[in-house]
């Protein structure tokens, strides 16, 4: 019996289904008409019916279709002008993915005519293309929502104890071998038992997972037999993508995704999502035509004055069109689907930047920020923006708004340099390990809008950090071109590898350096995942590419891996366990409530306060920070103040030891060594000091010493 379609609803967009059938809606504003295409479920790139859509209200195209139910495969042809010059680029020969689609089968095939237009000169794109591709892109497919979360709710981690692991679904598991192969690089792998165990070792409160959006790989990495390995080339921003799924490509992932959050949720880890909608898969004028393109080119793109062209922010050829309201709708509903559906608890935005430029500019009162915040769902889950774009003006680390945390560029930076031996760091490092307060407070923000990190999946690894003074992209096949070129390392005198048991040490003082600074900070702390096993890229600081053993974790490590490991773990402990370190509240500067010496205190190596000379000091490499363990403005969930050790952290970034007096001027009795980068030892066993004594800080090293809670001031003790 041939389908029949009704006019069905215009609400909600994309495909509804009930117990009778399913509903389909897409938004057009300049269409001319719209045909939904239902293909056959065991060949795919046969379609069996093709249904104009009935009804068009308010720009949106919509038709019920009654005895479709899920698992069916459709997409959608759009009529409409073909005239690029006036940027209208319909083509009903390209069978197109619902901008809303809960899943995708299939993968896109370059070889096949996905193009809008017949390549092969400079005005090609001006041409139009009649063939047929519904054999070579990928298609939709209708989704039960259903699924039983039991008593899953969000873990709710406050930010200030929130420890990040920035991980890659197919990366973390593809050389466990504890892990069963079939569900290695598998959403369900993510969630085996030598993860979870691997993460709670580590003291880790949310995993923010790579781009899971299903995506496509670019054309030119196809033709050099590489794919894109972290997905930062979005199609469909409903769409967990197929290849990640253990169980199946037809709505199956859906349910594997839902299973992977449901399993983090019940060991207490929140599941944090980094989502690309600053551009799309489509590229420029030049891309193929697979969604938004053939949908409604300029609704859904930022169009330059020749709409031929496109405004592009990225770099990758594309810029959404924010100030088109649909496009923000489409934005607001997706990431609402990924928390009222998948349970999702926050997101990381790439490129954010370019989601805020209202006109040219970024504007910290654009409509994005105006609507996220007034979403009642949005603004009350973990909310993270990479600050930046490629377009001018594009940085703006500290200047997005209240709800909003922000990778910390600066601090990855400040912190490389300084321990590289960097001239003039000192006054800039104090400033990220405080907390950036310069970024942050001026805007009402809390530290924990600073996300610290010194390493993330874009750069070198942590190893290579301190393995390499140059990149080594060429297995990229870009002749080394990609990549940044400035990324603050050192080598310590050798390339790469070495035998060279010194220049070994020197690393490993560096990595522990590092991870100790990070979680030494106030902020919230972000692990690269992998570093913490002493993972190596060989020097590539790009592997967007590499989905191989540059990029999949190391799971054997070697002696220097092991010993970060243990390092890493002991460190995130720590950290939890002092309260001082995990401040919802910047510092002052002051005596608070009569106290005796100040919240924080800067301290040069003769234990004396540091001057304002001694900050505008070029050659100075090394600094005490002093954190009073009695914080009476602090207070707990419970209302009762939070009050933990004293710490007194010192670092020396000098090739050469230092020794450093103990500040008995401020406060008196005795010092316990917790933590010492240069042997590794973090506990609370270490040696026991008398408050006049010089604390020996060997070269390109961190000491931390702890008094206890209640200690006596040098004040109190004069009776004073």
């Amino acid at each position: 019996m041939p389908l029949s379609v009704t006019p069905g609803r215009p609400f909600p967009l994309g495909a509804t289904p009930d117990s009778e059938g399913v509903n389909f809606a897409l938004y057009s504003e300049n269409a001319r008409q719209v045909e939904l295409c239902l293909l056959d479920t065991a060949d795919t790139s046969v379609e069996r019916t093709r249904l104009p859509l009935p009804e068009v209200t308010g720009h949106v195209w919509h038709g019920y279709v009654p005895g479709v139910k899920p698992g069916q495969i459709y997409g959608y042809r759009v009529h409409g002008p073909y005239q690029p010059d006036a940027g209208l680029r319909f083509n009903p020969s390209k069978l197109l993915v619902d901008p809303y689609a809960r899943a995708l089968t299939g993968a896109l095939n370059w070889d096949g005519p996905v193009f809008g237009y017949q390549q092969g000169s400079d005005e090609a794109d001006m041409s139009f293309n009649e063939q047929d591709d519904v054999s070579a892109v990928p298609k939709c497919v209708v989704v039960d929502p259903a699924f039983d979360w039991e008593d899953d709710h969000p873990p709710r981690i406050p930010w200030h104890h929130t420890v990040i692991y920035e991980t890659h679904v197919r990366g973390i598991t593809m050389k466990l071998d504890a892990v069963p192969e079939r569900l290695r690089g598998r959403y369900s792998g993510m969630v085996s038992e030598p993860v979870v165990q691997h993460l709670h070792k580590l003291g880790i409160t949310a995993v923010e997972l790579m781009p899971v959006h299903e995506f496509v790989d670019e054309r030119a990495l196809v033709q050099r037999g590489l794919k894109n390995y972290w997905g930062y080339n979005s199609l469909a921003f409903f769409a967990p993508t197929a290849r990640y799924s253990s169980s199946g490509d037809r709505g199956e992932q859906v349910n594997e995704f839902k299973r992977m959050v449901k399993a983090f949720h019940a060991t207490g880890i929140e599941v944090i999502l980094d989502v690309v909608y600053n551009h799309t898969c489509e590229g420029n004028e030049r891309g193929a035509t697979l969604s938004f393109r053939g949908i409604d080119n300029p609704t859904y793109y930022r169009l330059a004055d020749n709409r031929r062209y496109y405004v592009d922010y990225t770099g990758t050829g594309n810029s959404p069109n924010i100030r088109h309201p649909q496009v923000l709708k489409l934005i607001m509903d997706s990431l609402r689907y990924w928390v009222q559906e998948m349970h999702v608890d926050g997101f990381r935005f790439d490129l954010a930047a370019t989601l805020a430029r209202e006109l040219h500019d970024v504007d910290r009162l654009s409509s994005f920020f105006d609507v996220i915040h007034q979403d009642p769902v949005i603004s009350g889950v973990k909310l993270i923006a990479e600050p930046w774009d490629v377009g001018e003006g594009g940085y703006q680390v500290g200047n997005f708004p209240v709800l909003w945390t922000e990778w910390n560029g600066d601090y990855r930076d400040t912190v490389r340099r300084f321990w590289r031996g960097d001239d003039g760091r000192v006054a800039g490092v104090a400033s990220r390990l405080a907390g950036s307060s310069d970024l942050y407070e001026n805007t009402g923000r809390r530290p924990y809008a600073s996300i610290n990190f010194v390493t993330s999946h874009d750069g070198f690894s942590l190893r290579d950090l301190v393995s390499y003074d140059r990149k080594h992209n060429e297995a990229n096949g870009d002749d080394n071109r990609d990549g940044a070129d400035n990324n603050y390392s050192s080598n310590y005198g050798v390339e790469g590898p070495t035998e060279n048991a010194a220049t070994n040490e020197w690393r490993a003082h560096q990595t522990r350096n590092f991870f100790a600074s990070l979680f030494l900070s106030l902020g919230v702390p972000m692990i690269h995942g992998g570093d913490e096993l002493g993972h190596t890229k060989k020097g590539n600081n790009n592997t967007y590419c590499q989905d191989n053993e540059l990029s999949w974790y190391n799971w054997s490590p070697d002696e220097f891996g092991a010993r970060l490991l243990q390092f890493t773990s002991q460190m995130v402990a720590f950290r939890h366990a002092n309260p001082v370190l995990e401040r919802r509240k910047f510092f002052m500067g002051t005596c608070i409530d009569g106290c005796a010496i100040k919240d924080i205190m800067w301290l040069r190596s003769d234990g004396e306060e540091m001057s304002g000379e001694d900050w505008n000091s070029s050659w100075l490499r090394c600094i005490g920070m002093l954190l009073n363990g009695d914080m009476p403005l602090e207070i707990d969930h419970y209302g009762k103040p939070v009050s933990g050790d004293t710490l007194l952290i010192l670092f020396n970034s000098h090739h050469d030891p230092i020794g450093f007096t103990l500040p008995h001027k401020v406060i008196r009795g005795r010092w316990t060594i917790r933590i010492d980068t240069d042997t590794g030892y973090v506990g609370n066993q270490g040696e026991v000091l008398d408050d006049t004594a010089v604390v020996r800080v060997v070269g390109r090293s961190l000491v931390v010493l702890s008094s206890p809670r209640g200690g006596t001031t040098a004040n109190n003790a004069k009776g004073v």
